[in-house]
């Protein structure tokens, strides 16, 4: 299966917080966020592993070119407006079956992601989206779900059987149309294209990933460290 990481964000908030390494270079447990998400995914199943990083960050361009003469990458260097411009550019990499796609600065519970791939590679569904109970994004997209954990919906607000996206998408292939569309019509935020999923017939699941915590501020790496330091 294949693999991406979005990182062509510019981590302004972690910068006019006076922290000195680009985002994806953040070490947690002494292990580069990206280096650390892209080793979890090549022991999750990953055949290859497709990442975009934004073209004013050359340190982490330059970082994952030496990381790619041991792993399986596929290096995009290029300034996005959004995400989904992001997963859009990583769209030709990420094959023509089932993809899951991350974003850089999310940390979270190895054990928990290997159990979501392996649940994925088996589902009969079109799509599984790790999500969490743990409020940690300024502005959350909830996720309503039912008993079965089967998505109902994706809300700005919190409403009854919600959890929190994780930022962790795994899909099929076909999905990478309804982005198109998306893009084509102007929506352009992440939560546009997964209601748009839904409204196109996608059958999604959710996946509780338990503590997962999105790196935007220096208050939030000790954070992740801890979550990483569990096995």
């Amino acid at each position: 299966m294949r693999f991406g990481i979005i990182s062509a964000g510019r981590g302004n908030r972690l910068v006019s917080e006076g922290y000195g390494q680009p985002k994806p270079l953040v070490p947690v447990n002494g292990v580069p966020m990206i280096e650390r998400l892209a080793r979890i995914m090549m022991r999750c199943g990953a055949d290859r592993i497709a990442v975009i990083v934004n073209a004013d960050n050359r340190e982490t361009a330059e970082f994952v070119k030496c990381l790619s003469r041991e792993l399986p990458m596929d290096l995009t260097v290029k300034s996005t407006p959004t995400p989904m411009h992001s997963l859009m550019e990583l769209s030709p990499y990420l094959g023509n079956d089932r993809f899951c796609v991350t974003t850089v600065d999310t940390v979270f519970l190895e054990s928990r992601f290997r159990a979501m791939m392996d649940e994925f590679a088996h589902t009969p569904y079109d799509g599984m989206m790790g999500v969490t109970s743990f409020v940690d994004d300024e502005k959350p997209l909830y996720v309503s779900v039912d008993e079965g954990m089967m998505i109902q919906g994706f809300l700005d607000e919190m409403a009854a059987s919600c959890f929190v996206s994780a930022g962790i998408y795994a899909l099929k292939a076909s999905a990478l149309d309804v982005l198109k569309g998306c893009l084509e019509s102007g929506q352009t935020r992440m939560r546009h294209f997964q209601r748009q999923l839904l409204e196109s017939g996608f059958r999604l699941k959710a996946f509780d990933m338990g503590q997962v915590v999105d790196v935007d501020h220096i208050s939030d790496v000790a954070k992740a460290q801890q979550i990483a330091s569990i096995l």
